[in-house]
């Protein structure tokens, strides 16, 4: 299984969701960070694209609230998970969490849903690897190194892989810091590879763990 990892700069369009898709064909899945999709107008758009590339997207985009909602599309271009993001009181993440697609089963967390992944998933549920989608880069240095300790955590906890990308651009409130962050922790809870202010776009081959590191 083969995934693209995307650090997309935000924009109101899917210039760069097609650059990737353009200059890495044949990848099985493409991950690009939450409200990617500003625009709820796209997702048809974003749908035609699953099928002519065949390749799974997996996302997020903004409601007509312009609140964020979870997406994966299949490479047959039906939606798999459309979902709101779990709100911060709430105990346990919002349903679907795992679904099955064309190329296996997958669990989605959503942005700060990490902190409540390590408990989120049926102990007895096999999930290829686990998304997560993150918004804007981190806002301290502490924030990211909590955020991949969790990612860890969850990853042996469900022994599975577990894979997060953010934007390359903007603050969490509009703070004015960001850490651009994207990751690839294995189901042993060991790094494949952990991006800091790094914001390449990432390949990796999950039958024979490698990552490749591609442009910027």
């Amino acid at each position: 299984m083969k995934i693209l990892v995307g650090q997309p700069k935000q924009e109101n369009s899917l210039n760069q969701l097609k650059e990737e898709l353009d200059t890495l064909p044949n990848v099985d899945i493409l991950l690009f960070p939450e409200g990617y999709l500003q625009d709820k107008d796209l997702l048809e758009e974003i749908s035609n694209l699953a099928v002519r590339t065949e390749t799974i997207i997996i996302t997020g985009y903004k409601d007509n609230q312009n609140k964020d909602r979870g997406l994966i599309i299949d490479n047959n271009g039906k939606k798999v998970l459309d979902r709101a993001k779990t709100p911060i009181h709430k105990n346990n993440l919002l349903e679907p969490i795992v679904v099955q697609t064309s190329k296996g089963t997958i669990g989605y967390i959503l942005c700060m849903e990490i902190l409540k992944g390590v408990e989120g998933f049926a102990g007895d549920c096999f999930i290829d690897f686990i998304a997560h989608p993150i918004g804007t880069g981190m806002f301290s240095e502490n924030q990211f190194n909590d955020w991949i300790d969790y990612a860890k955590k969850t990853a042996i906890k469900h022994n599975c892989y577990i894979i997060g990308t953010s934007h390359a651009d903007g603050s969490f409130r509009n703070c004015g810091i960001s850490i651009p962050i994207a990751y690839c922790i294995n189901k042993n809870g060991e790094a494949l590879f952990i991006s800091k202010s790094d914001t390449s776009t990432r390949l990796i081959d999950l039958e024979i763990n490698e990552v490749i590191k591609i442009g910027k």
